[in-house]
């Protein structure tokens, strides 16, 4: 089962991806492996992101990871593939992530092109353009702990992707936000 863990840059993927590791799943970050296995195509210099041919990663993975086995995919474009069978899309309250990505030391203008994406349902958007609104699920990392995101996903693959209200899409609106801004 192919598992795509998304979300906006500093949302928390990374960090519980690494705990779902240590919990014994197969986690790919899909950034090391489109540069591993030569699907960057460029460098996108305005934005400082390396652009990636989703569709030959996409091939690469149906051929290579066709398994039974739980296998997340961790990165901001991993709800772009067409070939996973559901999406977690880990969200964040657009003030909350401008802190954390501040933190980071993230530059003023990258920082502003994340928070709007986030406040826009950017991720959310391009997911239901491709995958069932069945097969997506949400996950508030606003005010949680890193250990409760944790459990969230666990909940979820545990009920075998069951929907639920709690992590139903299109519950998390910040559109509100992006008012605060003009």
């Amino acid at each position: 089962m192919l598992i795509a863990l998304s979300g906006t840059p500093g949302t928390g993927k990374t960090t519980v991806s690494n705990l779902l590791k240590d919990k014994g799943y197969l986690i790919v970050d899909l950034n090391e492996l489109a540069v591993e296995k030569g699907f960057v195509t460029g460098i996108d210099i305005k934005r400082n992101t390396k652009v990636i041919n989703i569709n030959g990663l996409n091939s690469y993975i149906e051929d290579y990871y066709n398994t039974n086995d739980i296998v997340f995919f961790e990165g901001h474009a991993s709800h772009l593939l067409s070939t996973v069978d559901y999406v977690i899309i880990l969200r964040c309250h657009p003030q909350k992530l401008r802190i954390r990505l501040h933190k980071k030391g993230w530059h003023q203008q990258k920082i502003k092109e994340n928070v709007d994406a986030e406040a826009l349902d950017v991720i959310l958007c391009e997911a239901f353009s491709l995958h069932s609104e069945n097969n997506i699920f949400e996950i508030d990392t606003s005010n949680k702990s890193i250990s409760s995101v944790l459990s969230s996903i666990i909940e979820i693959v545990e009920s075998n992707f069951k929907l639920t209200k709690k992590y139903k899409i299109g519950k998390i609106d910040w559109s509100e936000e992006i008012l605060e801004d003009l």
